[in-house]
């Protein structure tokens, strides 16, 4: 039998018709999803890592470049989740367009990326946790607030070594029990904190607009130092390639189709919609903060408040914090969502073990999947460092693109008359040109995370031969037609 097997777009579309999760969600909390999952650790943490370390003041165009980026990306994305509302984002896809082994490599990439993304968020959430508590006096031990291998410097200043970041675990914990009383409850919570951290944004720009010094943004793209990514042009691609972590905002809302009230027409709008909202604010934000503060001086766990507190304005830091907090938590949530989603679509497919499909008889929701996802990422989040998760996330986004774009095109030959709420426009352009910028991002990554990413892809691979491909749903109806 063919490791390339296609599922029907025609079954796909039934499979979504009597779905089991609940459809609850309408265009704002669609919409709402992907602002909750953009404005997250990108802004309110990596902003200030790929400023200091790869572009400076040109982080601007970095945004910019991943922007563009996610346009092409996100138009596609628009098509297929029109044209396929099934829960499994771009495995959902791939599995339609180029066959069973690639969509098992992408959902396997998806895991990953989920997971990591996740684990990264709650490390900077307890990052800014840690530095509000120590605000009002309450001092974290730093045992406690890192992972194993980091430093953590104290209140009085001495510096302590981490065993397990505590806050990071918990807050894993608490998002995962808040996704198993249900997904309505969740994307309402999440748009709250939406609204909450956007106004909060839009204050940091307006009160740190005057006090822009010219200065800190010349020159405005930093001279490259001889090493590939650090400043100059290479360092431009090398901070879109890390800012693009934040990007995968609209393909957490493409992994809750199935639970949309009206699909085609709400998820082209909530996909798009997401994507220009963040973006403004993105630069808006990006300005601001490398003008209050020299880009040097940025590689902080919390930037924005080192921008607020570099304008005497103190009083608006711990509202900073407390909307980094509300942010992450939100960012947190909606990644929590597109892991148990993936695992849900797999799992019904027979690629991975059912418990990840079963659904709880009250709630409508994957909560064993929730269960076992929260557990291992909350470990994860304990246990691992910041530094060594942002980057595999950005290029298992950009991979995850990279397959959606090509999806268009392989669909557009093989189901040519098959409905299209939403069409791609300027064919084969959008797509050729989403998937090439996604490609030179991953050429700006660092070799290292190209070297994480093949490891787990081979490992997916063996796993797949032992497992999903003897179990495969799809693969068994093919060979009892053939008997």
């Amino acid at each position: 039998m063919s490791l390339f097997l296609r599922k029907p777009v025609a079954d796909l579309a039934l499979e979504a018709e009597r779905g089991l999760l609940r459809r609850s969600l309408g265009p704002l909390n669609l919409t709402a999803l992907g602002i909750g999952s953009i404005i997250g650790t990108g802004i309110f943490v990596l902003t200030g890592t790929a400023a200091s370390q790869n572009a400076g003041p040109a982080l601007v165009l970095s945004m910019l470049v991943a922007a563009v980026a996610c346009a092409f990306a996100g138009l596609c994305y628009a098509e297929l989740a029109a044209m396929i509302p099934v829960a499994g984002s771009a495995y959902t896809y791939a599995y339609a367009t180029v066959g069973e082994l690639i969509a098992w490599i992408i959902g396997w990439d998806l895991i990953l990326e989920y997971a990591l993304s996740a684990s990264t968020i709650a490390v900077g959430w307890s990052g800014y946790a840690v530095s509000l508590l120590r605000d009002v006096g309450v001092e974290v031990p730093a045992a406690l607030s890192a992972a194993p291998g980091v430093t953590v410097t104290m209140a009085d200043g001495t510096v302590a070594s981490g065993m397990f970041n505590l806050p990071a675990a918990l807050i894993v914990l608490a998002v995962s029990a808040l996704l198993v009383v249900g997904i309505k409850e969740s994307a309402n919570a999440n748009t709250v904190l939406v609204v909450i951290k956007s106004v909060v944004l839009v204050v940091f720009v307006a009160a740190g607009v005057a006090y822009i010094q010219k200065d800190n943004l010349t020159p405005f793209i930093p001279p490259n130092t001889g090493v590939f990514g650090e400043f100059g042009w290479s360092g431009i691609l090398r901070g879109a390639g890390v800012i693009f972590f934040a990007f995968i905002g609209f393909d957490a809302v493409s992994t809750a189709s199935q639970e949309a009230k009206n699909p085609q027409r709400d998820m082209p709008t909530a996909i798009l919609s997401s994507l220009a909202i963040c973006t403004v604010l993105y630069v808006a934000v990006a300005i601001v903060l490398t003008g209050i503060v020299h880009y040097s001086k940025l590689n902080v766990a919390d930037p924005l408040a080192v921008g607020i507190d570099a304008t005497g304005l103190t009083w608006l830091s711990p509202f900073i914090k407390v909307s980094a907090l509300f942010g992450l938590f939100s960012t947190m949530m909606v990644q929590l969502i597109g892991q148990t989603r993936i695992f849900f679509s797999m799992s019904r497919d027979g690629l991975l073990p059912p418990l990840f499909a079963s659904i709880h008889p009250r709630f409508r929701t994957p909560h064993v999947s929730t269960i076992v996802v929260g557990i291992v990422i909350s470990i994860a989040a304990g246990l691992l460092p910041l530094h060594l998760l942002s980057q595999l996330v950005s290029m298992g986004t950009l991979l995850a693109f990279v397959l959606a774009c090509i999806g268009i095109l392989v669909l557009r030959r093989t189901a040519p008359n098959a409905p299209r709420p939403f069409r791609t426009p300027w064919m084969p352009w959008t797509p050729i040109l989403g998937a090439l910028i996604c490609l030179a991002q991953m050429v700006g990554l660092p070799w290292a995370t190209w070297e994480r990413l093949i490891i787990w892809l081979a490992i997916g691979v063996v796993v797949y031969w032992l497992y999903g491909h003897k179990r495969s749903v799809l693969r068994r109806a093919q060979q009892a037609k053939a008997i």
